[in-house]
């Protein structure tokens, strides 16, 4: 079966040379966004109830650009002036480049991992004697606390933001030829909004272990997987897909 149209469960990209857009435009197909999820903040009152004095913390630990604009967020609430002295642990570049949104990036202490939480880990086991804060969400990969136990560092984890399953009940009766799934939440999103969901024809493209075992555990059939050796970007596994699927269009 052709494909002509694609949901992908995410907000639509904010730069104009997204890989989405060269797809659409090359293999003329029709792609829209929407998140089945949304990240909403806990109020600062929320947060004093977890027992977290953000005086008390040395270093903070950021895993994402959700938990770096929470943090500040938080701390502006409650009138705490981050100390130009805060060093920062950033999971990626990627996070690390968003910091600067708040701080002035060459006057900070910033350590930064390559990509994986288990390869920051080196770097926060070198400084023991700091007192961390881990702001993140309500869900959190097991992996992220184990490590940090297993590093024997002083730390708090405390949760300053969720995630929350997005109103979608104005897809009801909207078709898609692929719907794009990037976390287990997301899946749990369209059971949530449409309980008597039924694959049929749909094929869905799923990014992930985690994402592709949720899908199979809902009786589902994972038709496009990412990341591969082949294809490790979404883009590129969907254009693969499209490109067999549309052949001789």
């Amino acid at each position: 079966m052709k494909v002509k149209t694609i949901l992908v469960s995410q907000p639509e990209p904010k730069i104009e040379n997204s890989p989405y857009f060269d797809l659409q435009e090359k293999q003329k197909v029709k792609i829209d966004f929407r998140p089945f999820i949304h990240v909403e903040g806990l109020e600062a009152k929320d947060i004093r109830h977890q027992k977290v004095d953000l005086s008390q913390y040395t270093a903070i630990i950021l895993t994402s650009r959700n938990s770096v604009d929470h943090f500040f967020r938080v701390a502006d609430e409650m009138r705490f002036k981050v100390p130009d002295s805060m060093k920062y642990f950033c999971q990626s570049e990627a996070v690390a480049y968003y910091l600067q949104k708040y701080v002035v990036y060459r006057k900070r202490k910033i350590y930064v991992g390559k990509r994986t939480f288990a390869e920051l880990s080196p770097l926060i086991k070198k400084y023991k004697d700091e007192s961390f804060l881990l702001p993140t969400t309500d869900k959190v990969k097991p992996i992220i606390p184990e490590t940090l136990d297993a590093l024997g560092v002083k730390w708090k984890q405390a949760t300053f933001y969720k995630t929350v399953i997005s109103d979608l009940s104005d897809l009801a009766d909207v078709y898609y030829d692929i719907l794009v799934f990037f976390s287990p939440s997301g899946i749990e999103s369209l059971f949530q909004n449409f309980p008597d969901f039924k694959q049929n024809d749909t094929r869905l493209a799923v990014f992930g272990n985690t994402t592709i075992k949720a899908v199979k555990e809902k009786g589902l059939r994972v038709d496009i997987a990412a990341p591969t050796p082949e294809t490790p970007s979404m883009t590129m596994a969907l254009e693969k897909y499209i490109l067999k699927a549309n052949k001789g269009k």
